[in-house]
């Protein structure tokens, strides 16, 4: 979707994901330490990279909606925190060279089209060392009703992820089914992929 159609989707006061972190990044919180430097792509209403600001880590959050950024920054305000925040379309954006300790994605579905080569700059990010943690919606999420794409073509399999991250130590591959609770829109029984991988 384009960042106005996101824009419009959260254009109210209600976060629509709510603003609790995501479950399985917190699970990895034993890899991420204070100051680290913690890229977010498509971070939209900020609840990943506001925890993250409130773990004592210098984030950035990059998302194509002006208002989820802005409502990022609301909620790390109310929080006493602060992230950087910039609005970029994440296929032209001149990604960051070897600056993050880590990369967080989060439910940021791509393209096949594209796919590859943002992953491609998620890993060119990363300093040697560096973590990326994804979770995203698997094909099998068609069966249900607790959100994510309905186009087959921005789900994510196991195996496509092992191919375009073929360069990084991966140190968790896993597709789960799960229980959502972030939101009204990712609520209920939910199939997914999680992906823990370090750059050698």
């Amino acid at each position: 979707m384009t960042g106005m159609v996101w824009d419009e989707r959260f254009m109210g006061e209600e976060y629509v994901y709510g603003t609790e972190p995501n479950v399985f990044l917190t699970e990895q919180a034993p890899h991420l330490v204070s100051g680290a430097r913690v890229l977010v792509p498509g971070d939209g209403e900020g609840r990943n990279g506001v925890w993250l600001a409130g773990r004592g880590m210098r984030v950035l959050s990059v998302d194509g909606s002006t208002v989820g950024l802005a409502k990022a920054r609301n909620l790390a305000a109310s929080r006493g925190l602060v992230i950087e925040t910039e609005v970029a379309d994440l296929g032209s954006w001149e990604w960051p060279v070897g600056k993050a300790d880590a990369v967080a994605s989060l439910f940021l579905h791509l393209p096949t089209a594209v796919r590859p080569q943002i992953h491609a700059k998620m890993i060119g990010a990363l300093r040697p060392g560096g973590l990326l943690i994804l979770e995203a919606f698997r094909p099998a999420q068609l069966a249900y009703a607790s959100g994510g794409p309905k186009d087959l073509d921005l789900l994510y399999a196991a195996d496509q992820l092992r191919s375009d991250f073929q360069a990084m130590d991966m140190l968790l591959l896993e597709e789960v089914l799960t229980e959502l609770d972030e939101g009204a829109l990712h609520r209920g029984p939910a199939a997914t992929v999680r992906m823990v991988a370090r750059k050698p």
